[in-house]
C-alpha cells in the first residue's frame, strides 16, 4: 500500500487494464464502454485519490487487459493527516463484462497493512453506468461516501470499546470459517484468532474482526480435508471477488456482534 498516491505511470505499470481503451471482442454492441482511467480522473477531481490497484489473473490470454481490477482511493484530508483508520473508496470494474463498474466503501488499518471492505448492509455500492448520467454519476456516488466518512470512522471507535469474552471471540472465529473454506476442508477456528502483531493482543471487537480477517485473506491456515483425508495449508487470496466477499462476510459478522452486545448500535451507516 502507497503512502503516497499513485500517479498515471505507477497505476499503468501495476494494471495496465486501468488505461484499455475498448471492451473485449466478445461483448455485445449494447454495452456502454468507460476506460477506467477516466472515472479515475473523475474522482481525483472529488478529492480522493488513489493509493492501491489490483487486477485479476487471467487464465483465458485473451482476457488480458479486460479483466477485473479494483482501485483503492483515499482522501485528501487522510493523506495530509494519516490516523489508524482511513476510510477508502473501492472502485470495481472490468472491461469483459465480468464485473461492472461500482463504487463502494472500505477500511484501511495501518498497524496491519489489512484492507477491510464494508458489506453492503452497512455501506450501499453504486453502480456506474454512464459518466454524467445523474442517476449513475460518478460525482453522486462520491459524495455519499465522503458525507459517511466521520459515521464510518465512529463506528470503529464503537467496535474498538466493545469487549469480547473467550467465548465470543471463538463464536466470532466458527461463524467466519465457511466465509474461506468449504464444508469438507476442516480446520480449527482457534488458528483463525491467532494474531501477528504485539498491537493486536487485545480483546475488542475491532481487534478481533482484523485477527480473523487477516488470518482468512492472506492464509497460511492448517486443516484436513475430510474427503481425502490429506492435510493442506491455505494459501493468500489473490481472487479480487473471493477478497471482497470473504472481507464483506467477517464485516457483517462484526456488526451482528455489536448489535447483540450494544443494543443501541446501528447497523445502517
Amino acid at each position: 500500500m502507497s503512502v503516497n498516491p499513485l500517479n498515471n505511470q505507477e497505476l499503468q505499470t501495476l494494471a495496465p487494464t486501468l488505461f484499455t481503451s475498448e471492451p473485449h471482442y466478445e461483448v455485445s454492441d449494447k454495452y456502454h464502454f468507460i476506460p477506467t482511467i477516466d472515472v479515475i480522473e473523475e474522482i481525483k477531481s472529488h478529492h480522493w485519490y488513489p493509493v492501491s490497484v489490483s487486477q485479476a489473473a487471467v487464465k483465458d490470454e485473451t482476457k488480458e487487459g479486460f479483466q477485473q481490477h479494483c482501485v483503492r482511493f483515499r482522501h485528501f484530508e487522510d493523506l495530509l493527516n494519516p490516523q489508524e483508520n482511513a476510510v477508502e473508496l473501492l472502485l470495481f470494474n472490468s472491461h469483459d463484462r465480468t464485473k461492472s463498474f461500482s463504487i463502494s466503501a472500505g477500511i484501511f488499518r495501518f498497524v496491519c497493512a489489512n484492507g477491510l471492505v464494508l458489506s453492503e448492509s452497512v455501506f450501499e455500492s453504486y453502480k456506474i453506468k454512464h459518466l454524467g448520467d445523474r442517476e449513475n454519476d460518478v460525482a453522486n456516488a462520491v459524495a455519499k461516501i465522503t458525507a459517511v466518512k466521520e459515521k464510518l470512522i465512529e463506528k470503529i471507535k464503537t467496535l474498538s470499546s466493545i469487549k469480547l469474552s473467550n467465548l465470543e471471540k471463538e463464536s466470532f472465529a466458527k461463524l467466519s470459517i465457511p466465509l474461506r473454506f468449504e464444508e469438507h476442508l476442516e480446520v480449527n477456528h482457534k488458528d483463525l484468532l491467532i494474531p501477528h502483531r504485539e498491537e493486536d493482543y487485545k480483546d475488542d471487537l475491532y481487534t478481533v474482526l482484523n485477527i480473523i480477517q487477516e488470518n482468512l485473506i492472506r492464509g497460511n491456515v492448517s486443516g484436513v480435508n475430510k474427503q481425502s483425508g490429506r492435510r493442506f495449508t491455505s494459501k493468500e487470496i489473490k481472487s479480487i471477488t473471493t477478497d471482497t466477499q470473504v472481507n464483506k462476510g467477517v464485516w457483517e459478522l462484526a456488526e451482528k456482534i455489536a448489535s447483540i452486545k450494544e443494543p443501541t448500535y446501528q447497523i445502517a451507516a
